[in-house]
């Protein structure tokens, strides 16, 4: 037998390869060379999986072949099968598969590792015809390739004995027999030693290799189904919801970004909340637009309805004409689809009075805040028309005819309120109906079985009840309906009367009562029922419901009182004091103030208890209306009596339910209110800080932008602190950006005068985070102004600039440069922020502020609008800003954004280009963060470059209700340089001097026109040119304003109205202005700070926590002979005159306090000098002084309307309490048993002791009562109160119960409490005393009747409720239950009831007696 190692090829190989090797090969570590590494991965995919299978299937094939199956084949086919594989090999690189020399290899080489691992292999419909290629010998050119694939043993036993040349010459001859072989089946399949008949047994045994097929189709089916049926990535399927919120990714954004409807018309939300959501709501029609003006008209301001609508308002002349302007604004906000900043700016003409006849009148009869109240207004209404139509769908389904509805009160529905109660109106009145049309529609037809139904709630009122019964017959014989008597409170008239009964109500009831009933109800029962009926109809009414909400509105008083946890938390310094004791103020007084905000925070924190209510004539009167309404006229017993019981009625329909509705309205109405004025009041604040142009010198011209150096110490530590300067340039890029340790070394001198003299900044601005900046401040101003530059003459080494050694000789030279401080609010949220991040990531913190300080000199607006939803954090208005919701606040500072970047203007070519400057896109009319970032997308792809406003709508990149909106706010800048086509056609790619101002492109022809005039051209002088060529030399011409003022604009504009009835008046002179100047600054000049301003951003102390008489902590710096320096705790320092040292003034400050000392000091007076850098503030350390406290000071103002009786009941008992407690904790009782104990402490003393040990401790009733606690039994302890009475005979009475009195203590333990504790040991000494608790007893007396059905048992058991009593438990029969009776303990006897007995026997017969 030959060596198994020992592996011959026809290559001569070594047999250099182990097992191992072989091993990997077959398992696929190595493939075909020639296979393509670039194939992608879904078909490399592809092919393993085939691989697997195939393999598999080779496994199978293999394992079939046993012992049996190879002696069968042999015996049938005369071929030895028992060659077996010892060696797998590369195959030869290139070419088809290796097939074997003869069909009885054919298994062993289709599932060879490198035929898999092959492209070329024979797909499924070649495996079926793999038994015929053998018969016909096809495919066996390349057979001799196998042999360098597999060798197999020679079956003679010499062979191992061979030498490797006689091995290599029996393997040629071989090799030589097997290709004389091929050809021979080639020709003849007989001669391969397998005969027809042969293979006919094959094939019955093994089958003819198509009896899997079903199973490879199934597969190559099964992978292509799921190749097919494979869903498409997205992004939704990678990337987390949030984030694709953030990205504005969503499928609604897309919505957005794709409606030509102006965006933020689109969100039911502020553009720039993080949760914004598409509005759902349908825009007004034309018809609409009548009924819409006067509701929100009327609801404009109280001002407004005052001067317009009342006789004596002085603008009453123009109530028509301001309808008819809300009018318009509607029809351009609703119905048009433009934004508020577009009417403003190109239709003011009508929203203002326009008169032909009148054209020198003009008044102004919407402002612009009054423009966005009229879109808000018209947004409420547009949810109230959706309602409405809801609610007559409703109705309609219903299918009734109600006259009171439809002529009453359908026409007075004005609000979403009245809407709500209009509906639940009428599902009271036809709730049964109603659920009758709702089975009919679910139960009318078979094929409706299966629809799913909601489940009805389960829950009866009284009313139903008492109105499905026959009280509802009694309720209409008052003789007059609920919504007749409504109509005749709203009419004030009676148009309806009563009809009046002849029985009085009592007997009347008596007709309706039921003698059947399970209980009979009396007549009063009856009647009170009707009333209940009444006075739910009435008080569901939506009319009286509007009616009293309608008082509420202005008679309402508010009234608040602390809760227990209030009164001892809010004290007079606590921000809520000012309303703890509110009294009876009037709800109007409310609106203008964030007062109820605060009382609602404190009421939410459980501190005080707020209750809104009506003034009693008001409430009065609405009664006396009411019962006027619903009484009868005459004057019989009997209509007295009735009217007596309808007003009743009344008195319920409104405490019940009018007055609660109009409770509940009200606090809702008044908080909507309050927390809109306030964030219109931060608007406002906003708005005075972004409404200002950029810094310039007065050297520079309006619309100029300054180069900016910011300097900033951060903290102001010298051991940890360098002074940072950054330089940015006009254009806003980051120039230079440096830090040096100092201002007195004349190394970092030389530095920043150096970069003073490179840079040339227009302004440096300074900003800080501690009060050393203005040390920073003033050395930086000495170096400006080119004076000596020596340390500061008070400089040591605790302010951070050393003692200088430079001598005192002036700068080499002085700079006109101003030095200012800014608003660092931005730059202290933009230092840390993740945008400041992305922009400068090498920067420190420090000089991230730098920047932002720079940034809002060079344009406040910009950096205002960069902030996002961040900007709610700036404080615009300290104490109240956080009562605003989110939502609503950032609505409001969104209006102001978007007001003031519309003014200003965008420049579209530079927003595409700079990424900082294009954050004012977003709040161009029309646009939004959605809209504007696929715009600047759309231009960038077009090469990031605008030519001319025609390009918007040419090459689509606005769609038209967006181009309109926004056309007139973005501007593109001309190129001097460039001069106009003379061709008038050829404006594609032309400039328009035009598009670089204000002129909107549908007035363009307008603007041309009064250019044209202007200049007294005529059409054919500018035939050729292009169309704004006159515009250029208009602007150009230096007598431009001369002749444009020449131009009779109010003829022009009536010559307009009459010919088209376009209204311009206005728009005239925004063309003639923008003409003169284009895009002129229209902003108020850069503000400069007040001292207070800077010392808030610097300490954060503002005029309240920083003023004469407030008792503050100080710290000692350094001594003087006569002066003390200090700081406080905020760094701002100060000092302490030798007069405010001591009483006797004249004391060493030596001798008084220590360097480093912190003591009180009083503030005497604060000292502020902004140009001298200068704050400082003047204490007292005299203890007369400080004596007085500052409580007077520091101290909340009440509330005009206080309840000062209140308040000082409160106080008198909050003081009591504390004068108790204080005596109760002070109070010693020379006695053994006498601790300072509470009742727990008590207790847990006592855990230790015996049964009957005692404890006596201070009450909490007063200084006259003690306690005396006792232990009963384990974990069971009596609390008994003593109250003491001086008897006026110089001795106290110790008194007990009322009833035992004692002179001292040990008589009271001795004859007491021992007394009461031998009466409880004999009584659980006795054998019917249980031990354990209660439901043990009674466990004990059910086993034990259970056991003796004919007997009675009782006994006794401690009530652990009550330490010191028994229970005395009895169960008299075993269908009984168990009785228990109380047992009181007392030092001479028991007590049952009211029965005292001596003994334990006594008390036992006493038991069995009752």
């Amino acid at each position: 037998m030959a060596d198994p190692q020992v592996i011959s090829d026809d290559s001569s190989e070594e047999a250099e390869e182990d097992e191992e090797e072989a091993r990997r090969i077959r398992e696929g570590f190595i493939v075909d060379e020639d296979e393509d590494e670039e194939e992608d991965d879904d078909e490399a995919r592809h092919r393993r999986r085939k691989r697997r299978k195939r393999r598999h299937r080779r496994r199978d094939d293999e394992e079939a072949l046993e012992e049996d199956d190879l002696e069968l084949l042999e015996e049938n086919t005369g071929t030895s099968f028992r060659n077996r594989l010892t060696r797998l090999r590369r195959g030869p690189e290139g070419g088809s598969p290796p097939a074997p020399s003869t069909s009885k290899r054919k298994p062993v080489v289709e599932s060879s590792e490198d035929d898999l691992d092959d492209e070329d292999l024979p797909q499924v419909q070649d495996i079926q015809r793999i038994w015929d290629d053998e018969r016909a010998g096809g495919g066996r050119d390349d057979e001799e390739d196998m042999d360098d694939f597999i060798d197999y043993e020679d079956e003679d036993e010499g062979a191992g004995a061979m030498d490797e040349q006689e091995r290599e010459e029996r393997r040629r001859e071989r090799k030589k027999r097997e290709r004389e072989r091929r050809r021979a089946i080639g020709s003849r399949p007989e001669l391969a030693g397998i005969d027809d008949m042969a293979w006919d047994e094959i094939h019955g045994v093994f089958g003819d290799g198509h009896d899997y097929d079903w199973a490879l189709v199934g597969d190559d089916e099964m992978d292509f189904e799921e190749e097919r049926l494979k869903p498409e990535m997205r992004y939704q399927d990678v990337f987390e919801p949030s984030e694709i919120r953030a990205r504005m990714l969503t499928e609604d954004d897309d919505l957005i970004r794709a409606q030509d409807i102006p965006e933020r018309m689109q969100l039911a939300t502020s553009s720039l909340s993080q949760s914004s959501t598409l509005s759902l709501h349908q825009n007004l029609t034309e018809a609409d637009l009548d009924d819409a003006a006067m509701w929100v008209t009327v609801r404009l301001s109280p001002r407004k309805t005052r001067d317009f609508f009342s006789p004596e308002g002085p603008y009453n002349m123009y109530r028509e004409p301001l309808v008819m302007a809300v009018t318009y604004a509607l029809r351009f906000l609703f119905v048009q689809e433009f934004e508020v900043p577009y009417i403003w700016t190109h239709k003011r003409d009508y929203i203002s009075y326009f008169n032909p006849q009148e054209m020198r009148t003009r008044v102004q009869l919407i402002s612009l805040a009054e423009l966005w109240r009229i879109y808000a207004l018209g947004q409420k209404y547009r949810s109230l028309a959706q309602r409405r139509n809801a609610l007559a769908l409703s109705y309609a389904r219903l299918n009734v005819e109600d006259e009171y509805f439809e002529q009453t009160i359908r026409p007075k529905i004005d609000s979403v309120e009245v809407v709500t109660d209009a509906t639940e109106w009428l599902t009271m009145r036809y709730k049964l109906k109603k659920q009758d049309a709702f089975d009919f529609q679910f139960h009318d037809d078979d094929d409706q079985a299966e629809t799913r139904k909601r489940k009805a709630p389960s829950r009866i009122s009284a009313y139903e009840v008492a109105k499905k019964s026959i009280v509802s017959k009694l309720a209409d014989g008052f003789g007059i309906k609920p919504h007749e008597v409504v109509y005749n409170f709203v009419a004030q008239e009676n148009a309806h009367f009563v009809d009046d009964q002849e029985l009085n109500p009592v007997a009347f009831a008596e007709q309706f009562t039921d003698p059947d009933a399970i209980v009979a109800q009396p007549a009063e029962e009856v009647l009170r029922r009707a009333r209940m009926i009444l006075a739910t109809e009435l008080g569901k009414d939506p009319l009286l419901r509007q009616a009293m909400r309608d008082l509420f509105k202005t008679d309402a008083l508010i009234s608040v009182l602390p809760t227990e946890r209030g009164m001892t938390k809010i004290d007079e310094h606590h921000p809520y004091f000012n309303f703890k004791y509110l009294h009876h103020k009037s709800i109007t007084q409310m609106m203008d103030t964030p007062q109820f905000l605060h009382i609602l925070a404190a009421e939410a924190e459980l501190l005080v208890t707020v209750s809104t209510f009506l003034t009693n004539e008001a409430k009065s009167k609405f009664e006396r209306r009411l019962n006027d309404a619903f009484a009868s006229d005459s004057y019989s017993d009997t209509a007295r009596a009735w009217n007596e019981e309808r007003s009743r009625v009344v008195q319920e329909a409104l405490e019940q339910h009018l007055i609660p509705v109009g409770v509940k309205w009200a606090r809702e109405w008044l908080r909507e209110e309050v927390e809109d004025t306030l964030a219109a009041h931060c608007g406002n604040v906003l708005r005075e800080r972004i409404d200002v142009a950029p810094y310039i010198t007065p050297e520079m011209k309006p619309g100029d932008t300054a180069s900016v150096l910011a300097v900033s110490w951060g903290k102001g530590d010298p051991q940890k602190d360098a002074i940072t300067l950054v330089f940015l340039d006009e254009a806003g890029r980051l120039r230079e950006h440096t830090k040096i340790d100092n201002l007195v070394d004349r190394d970092y001198l030389d530095e920043f005068t150096d970069l003073l003299k490179r840079r040339r900044p227009d302004v440096i601005v300074l900003g800080g985070l501690s009060m050393a900046t203005t040390k920073l401040s003033s050395k930086v101003r000495a170096l400006i102004k080119g004076e000596p530059s020596n340390s500061d003459p008070t400089a040591n080494g605790a302010d951070g600039w050393g003692v200088s050694e430079a001598p005192k000789e002036a700068n080499e030279q002085a700079f006109n440069i101003p030095v200012m401080y800014v608003r660092d609010e931005v730059a202290r949220m933009y230092q840390h922020s993740k945008r400041a991040a992305e922009e400068f990531s090498a920067l420190s913190p420090v000089a991230k502020y730098c920047v932002g300080l720079a940034r809002y000199v060079q344009s406040p607006l910009n950096e205002y609008s960069a902030l996002g939803h961040d900007i709610t954090a700036i404080p615009l208005e300290d104490e109240d800003q956080h009562l605003i919701p989110k939502e609503k606040l950032l609505s409001a500072l969104e209006r102001t954004l978007v007001d003031v970047t519309n003014k200003v203007g965008v420049d579209i070519n530079r927003a595409v280009n700079d990424s900082y400057y294009q954050h004012l896109l977003p709040f161009v009319c029309g646009l939004g963060p959605r809209k504007a970032q696929v715009l600047v997308k759309k231009i960038s792809a077009m090469g990031g470059n605008l030519i001319n406003r025609d390009q918007f709508i040419k090459s689509s990149l606005l769609t038209t209700k967006i181009f309109l909106n926004a056309a007139g706010f973005l501007r593109i800048s001309r190129d001097p340089e460039v001069k106009l086509s003379k061709n008038r056609h050829a404006d594609d790619d032309v400039q328009d001097p035009l598009d670089d101002t204000r002129i909107h492109p549908e007035d363009y022809e307008l603007a041309r026109k009064m250019a044209t005039d202007a200049l007294e051209l005529d059409e054919e002088d500018i035939h050729d040119e292009h169309p704004s060529h006159v515009v250029s030399v208009i602007m150009q011409d230096v007598d431009n304003e001369k002749k444009l003022n020449e131009l009779n604009l109010d003829e022009f504009a009536v010559s307009m109205y009459e010919a088209n009835e376009d209204r311009k008046r206005h728009t005239l002179n925004v063309i003639r202005e923008e003409l003169l100047k284009p895009f002129s600054e229209q902003r108020a000049p850069f503000p400069s700070l007040g001292p207070w301003d800077v010392l808030t951003m610097l300490s954060g102390e503002t005029p309240r926590t920083l003023r004469m008489g407030l008792i503050v902590s100080i710290m000692v710096v350094r001594l003087e002979q006569t002066l003390v320096h200090i700081r406080l705790d905020s760094g701002i320092e100060g000092v302490i005159d030798i007069g405010y040292l001591t009483e006797e003034g004249n004391m060493a400050p030596k001798d008084v306090v220590k360097k480093g000392q912190t003591i009180p000091g009083v503030i005497v007076d604060v000292k502020l000098d902004l140009p001298a850098d200068q704050f400082f503030v003047k204490v007292s350390v005299r203890q007369s002084d400080l004596r007085a406290g500052d409580g007077l000071f520091r101290s909340v103002k009440r509330d005009d309307q206080w309840n000062l009786p209140q308040f000082e009941r409160d106080s008198e008992m909050q003081a009591r309490k504390k004068r108790a407690e204080i005596d109760r904790t002070r109070r010693v009782v020379k006695h053994p048993n006498f601790h300072n104990f509470n009742a727990t402490q008590a207790e847990n003393y006592l855990d230790k002791q015996q049964r009957g040990d005692v404890v006596i401790r201070p009450s909490s009733k007063g200084v006259d009562h003690l306690a005396v606690t006792w232990k009963v039994d384990d974990k069971l302890y009596q609390h008994i109160d003593v109250t003491e009475i001086n008897t006026g005979q110089g001795g106290n009475l110790l008194i007990v119960d009322e009833k035992h009195q004692y002179a001292d203590l040990d008589e009271l333990i001795v004859n007491h409490v021992q007394a009461t504790a031998r009466k409880v040991e004999e009584l659980m000494a006795h054998e019917k005393f249980k031990h354990g608790s209660e439901d043990e007893l009674h466990l004990f007396l059910k086993n034990f009747v259970a056991a003796n059905p004919a007997k009675s048992i009782y006994g006794f058991t401690l009530n652990r409720r009550k330490p010191g009593h028994f229970n005395l438990c009895f169960l008299a029969n075993k269908n009984s239950t168990v009785q228990t009776w109380p047992v009181r303990v007392m030092p001479e006897s028991y007590c049952l009831f009211d029965a005292a007995v001596a003994g334990v026997p006594e008390l036992c017969d006493a038991f069995k007696v009752r």
